[in-house]
């Protein structure tokens, strides 16, 4: 098989649990790509898979006419790109896409300080977790200006499925916040009702094949409960912390807006208290502990298993 010819050079900054897979993609589309980490440990593999390695956000931006960013929290994307080495700086690029989950907030003041140095901005969060980053799988929620979503999207393509929201920044953060926190809420009354079971005497697994038969299925029932909850796994691949954020941001959207979010409130009260015992780097799945901790229970197929 002959190798990929190199195709539009591309720069990534943020090659984590996240990017890592995103940017392999791209490397293995046949892509000249340009990668910023601080970590060497996650620059390494890329590298060895022909990425080059630039020493600051500027560098990358100096390099690639398109940068992608997948970072954890706003202030890391803003420093990103606000910074001195940050890639408003760099000479070379022309669109920047944000695939952090970032909050709409940032999304806004991301977008009017590279605007003021001639550089599109695109907020692209993304759903579907490691695997869909490797697999190119994701769900991409993407908005910003039309020609340059045009322009990015042939590269945008090879890690997922693009649904394009609106010219507003922001408007594919605020479509995340609201995704991120159905899927939060989804883990916690799953586990609350599969509580109620283990204490009346039924076995969650067969709760498990009701629920998903039924009017009750969500992707906690179908997917991260028998998957990483009944084997006491709690390996999903999304911490604790993250959720955290997440659901924080969006309340705090809500709130700008004038939307009470009181469930949501409750969603972020069960993830404070799974932050605060298990730690931030905590599954987010184990937001069960918590509950089974205050139901005094274990949500388990493996009998006499232990919280």
């Amino acid at each position: 098989m002959n190798a990929p010819s190199r195709k539009v050079p591309i720069g990534f900054i943020g090659v984590g649990r996240m990017g890592s897979g995103m940017a392999q993609r791209l490397l293995s589309a046949g892509h000249a790509l340009t990668i910023f980490d601080t970590s060497s440990a996650a620059a390494d593999p890329l590298i060895a898979a022909g990425a080059i390695r630039a020493r600051s956000p500027a560098a990358v931006a100096s390099v690639a006419r398109i940068v992608l960013a997948s970072l954890p929290n706003p202030k890391s994307v803003l420093d990103t790109v606000t910074s001195a080495n940050g890639v408003r700086n760099g000479t070379a690029v022309k669109i920047f896409i944000d695939l952090s989950t970032s909050g709409p907030a940032a999304a806004v003041q991301i977008e009017r300080a590279l605007r003021e140095r001639g550089i599109a901005a695109l907020d692209a969060p993304v759903s579907g977790g490691m695997a869909g980053a490797k697999a190119g799988t994701l769900a991409i929620m993407i908005s910003g200006p039309r020609a340059a979503f045009e322009d990015a999207e042939p590269i945008l393509r090879l890690l997922g499925k693009l649904i394009y929201v609106g010219a507003e920044p922001g408007l594919g953060q605020t479509l995340k916040l609201a995704n991120n926190l159905m899927s939060q809420a989804a883990i916690t009354i799953t586990a609350e009702a599969l509580a109620l079971g283990v204490k009346a005497g039924l076995d969650p697994a067969v709760m498990l094949d009701v629920i998903n038969a039924s009017s009750g299925r969500n992707t906690a029932s179908a997917d991260k409960f028998p998957k990483h909850v009944l084997n006491r796994g709690f390996d999903f691949g999304f911490s604790a912390g993250l959720a955290h954020k997440d659901v924080r941001l969006c309340l705090e959207e809500a709130a700008a807006l004038g939307v009470p979010m009181p469930l949501g409130q409750q969603v972020l009260d069960v993830l404070a208290a799974t932050n605060e015992k298990y730690g931030p780097e905590s599954d987010c799945t184990a937001i069960a502990r918590i509950v089974e901790e205050r139901a005094g229970c274990v949500i388990s197929t493996k009998r006499g298993t232990k919280t």
